[in-house]
């Protein structure tokens, strides 16, 4: 019996499989199927089913995606093994919550088992309509429950949508704008992630903290961290903001994008009101706005970011001026100015001058160049259309400064021991920033390049 299995293998097809014929009646009948012609299993016809099974057992995941795509049958033979109780089993790995091995090898290990399976899975379904191979890989990955929108008890602790996200990027890398929208829809129509949005951007900030959390953890691992490519990133950014008013996705993006609290990873709404944050804070909220306004996407323009950015800096109140002004630094060159351009040709000079005095605050905290902030104030004064515009935006600048220290100083005055210690050592920066930013000034005018 051993010797007569040995020399099959040896055996050729005898008929070559036409292209045509392969490209045909993919997935007939049912997916469960065991009456596929045997001709196109080469070498393998002359193994029972059950074999062919146990042998897809000792090869690696990657290796089962390179196997499915010898021909039609084959794929229809290890999608069968997929079903099984015993292959899914083997390949949907649902360890998303052990922590024992040190560091994240797991971490790294699982998310590329299922980066890996995403392959398999655009290999095994390449021959179907988009909509049926969404249909077929819903009804395989239906049993994972750290997949689904709440399925999971723990999210903060579950590497699950993680995965998830991990195999959907793979399966669905390459494929066009019009099969990536439908990709999109079936989510959403799938997960009611529609309403659910419309429940939180429409309630009170902090209202819905469990929802507004579910809605960050899916929408940050399903949808839009595992992307190499900004352009990709940018896109699946667009379809979760576009359907929705200004304010709402600045809502959206905050709840997305904002910062949250370490302990439960929720959003925290006060953050940018209470006081000044640190750039961790402020960075993925940044990083979001850079993506919208730097890939070149023809459904945002400069004006559509800049709003953007305008209707975030008031929610869920206005924010301090320091934070916004952190914003605009870490949301780069280009975005700051427009931002910054914007106000003057509006007729905001007095709201402008005193951004430009938290500009100079946050250089002299994080220790960046003030040249740049008086560079920045040089462009945007070459803005205004007059020489008398000008003159009067450069006096608000100054007495801006004066405002400011003024306002901190009785801070510090007014405060608390503890309110005065913080109080004090901004109003420390704020001196030293003032002096800082009058030198570069200084050297400006008299043509001295600063060290």
């Amino acid at each position: 019996m051993a010797s007569r299995i040995n020399t099959s293998f040896t055996l050729i097809p005898n008929q070559k499989c036409r292209r045509s014929n392969r490209r045909s009646s993919y997935f007939s009948n049912t997916l469960g199927s065991d009456s596929q012609p045997l001709s196109t299993l080469g070498s393998f016809k002359a193994l029972p089913l059950e074999i062919f099974q146990i042998i897809l057992r000792y090869l690696s995941v990657k290796d089962i995606s390179m196997l499915s795509m010898v021909s039609k049958t084959v794929s229809q033979q290890i999608i069968n093994y997929i079903s099984t109780s015993s292959g899914s089993k083997r390949l949907l790995l649902q360890d998303f919550h052990n922590l024992e091995l040190p560091g994240r090898r797991q971490d790294s290990a699982i998310l590329e088992h299922y980066k890996s399976l995403g392959l398999l899975f655009k290999r095994c379904t390449l021959l179907l309509p988009t909509k049926e191979r969404l249909k077929y890989i819903h009804k395989i990955l239906t049993e994972v429950s750290c997949f689904k929108f709440n399925g999971c008890a723990a999210p903060m602790q579950c590497l699950g949508l993680p995965c998830y996200g991990m195999f959907l990027q793979t399966l669905t890398a390459g494929w066009d704008e019009l099969e990536c929208h439908r990709v999109f829809n079936f989510l959403c129509e799938l997960t009611n992630l529609s309403r659910k949005m419309q429940t939180v951007v429409c309630s009170k900030p902090g209202s819905a903290r469990k929802l507004e959390l579910r809605i960050r953890l899916f929408c940050r691992s399903v949808l839009l961290d595992h992307w190499t490519h900004r352009s990709d990133s940018a896109f699946w950014l667009t379809r979760l903001l576009r359907p929705w008013p200004m304010v709402n996705q600045a809502r959206l993006l905050y709840i997305i994008f904002g910062p949250i609290s370490p302990q439960d990873g929720q959003v925290v709404w006060q953050k940018m009101v209470e006081g000044p944050t640190d750039e961790s804070s402020l960075k993925g909220l940044a990083d979001a706005i850079k993506l919208l306004y730097d890939t070149g996407t023809k459904e945002w323009t400069a004006d559509d970011v800049i709003s953007l950015v305008d209707e975030l800096s008031v929610v869920p109140r206005e924010w301090l001026l320091e934070n916004n002004a952190r914003l605009l630094i870490l949301s780069g060159n280009s975005i700051c100015f427009t931002f910054m351009a914007s106000k003057a040709v509006n007729g905001r000079a007095i709201e402008l001058a005193r951004l430009i005095v938290f500009l100079a605050l946050v250089c002299e905290k994080e220790l960046y160049c003030m040249n740049w902030a008086v560079k920045m104030m040089q462009k945007v004064c070459n803005v205004f259309s007059t020489p008398l515009e000008k003159i009067n935006f450069l006096q608000s600048v100054a007495n801006a400064f004066a405002c400011v220290i003024m306002e901190m100083l009785q801070s510090v005055m007014s405060g608390d021991h503890d309110e005065d210690d913080r109080s004090f050592l901004n109003l420390f920066h704020l001196v030293h920033a003032q002096a800082n930013f009058h030198k570069e000034v200084l050297y400006l005018t008299m043509n001295i390049l600063s060290t």
